[in-house]
């Protein structure tokens, strides 16, 4: 089961230095005092504790991974801090333990190609979010369909490469969750990850306004 190997791969590198982002989502976040923001795929929680610094006082970040190294990692690192507007909690991207449109921001960097059904994970990101909220995600996508072999191993899936859809794919899933106007901030070129080929970018899209239907 994927889920179970994600669990182990990122608790085993809960305590290592290396690097496990693919953009630079936080960077384009734009988060104001008193937002409430949220890091999907949190790792040791470097990225939420930012977002906390950027919406306190009055805001508040949460940081979500189904690792249970990384959550225990990324809260002794904000306690160490002393940072106290953030929370970290175990899921399931497709089950986000947020209420409907309480949301100002979500990011995610380089988490949601490994969830088994993306359409729910947007269509959770959707419903959290508040009318104008607004998402920024650093993702891949694949060049090519990746092959059915692979697509179904867990282990490929959890070292972020097998589970990448195309960008094709990967667009039109935002857009069945109601996100319209995608803004792609960042491309790459092409390189090669696991036995594919890969492209990392960045996307942000606000959830519309509602409108009244009043006349």
């Amino acid at each position: 089961m994927a889920i179970a190997e994600i669990n182990k791969r990122y608790s085993l590198l809960a305590e290592d230095s290396c690097c496990l982002s693919c953009g630079g989502a936080i960077n384009h976040s734009k988060i104001n005092p008193g937002d409430i923001c949220v890091d999907l795929g949190s790792g040791r929680g470097t990225d939420a504790m930012r977002m906390a610094e950027k919406c306190a006082p009055t805001g508040m970040a949460y940081g979500i991974d189904i690792s249970d190294g990384m959550i225990e990692k990324a809260t002794k690192n904000a306690q160490k801090l002393g940072i106290e507007n953030i929370e970290f909690k175990k899921a399931a991207l497709e089950n986000l333990p947020l209420d409907n449109n309480s949301v100002d921001i979500i990011i995610s960097n380089c988490t949601i190609n490994h969830a088994t059904n993306k359409q729910q994970v947007w269509n959770e990101i959707y419903r959290a979010l508040k009318p104008g909220g607004r998402f920024v995600v650093s993702d891949i996508y694949a060049t090519t369909p990746v092959p059915a072999m692979y697509k179904s191993n867990a282990e490929a899936i959890a070292e972020c490469w097998a589970g990448a859809d195309t960008r094709e794919v990967y667009l039109q899933t935002l857009a069945n969750a109601g996100f319209t106007a995608v803004n792609i901030i960042e491309e790459s070129v092409p390189y090669a990850k696991g036995e594919i080929e890969v492209c990392s970018f960045t996307i942000a899209a606000f959830k519309p306004q509602k409108t009244c239907c009043c006349s």
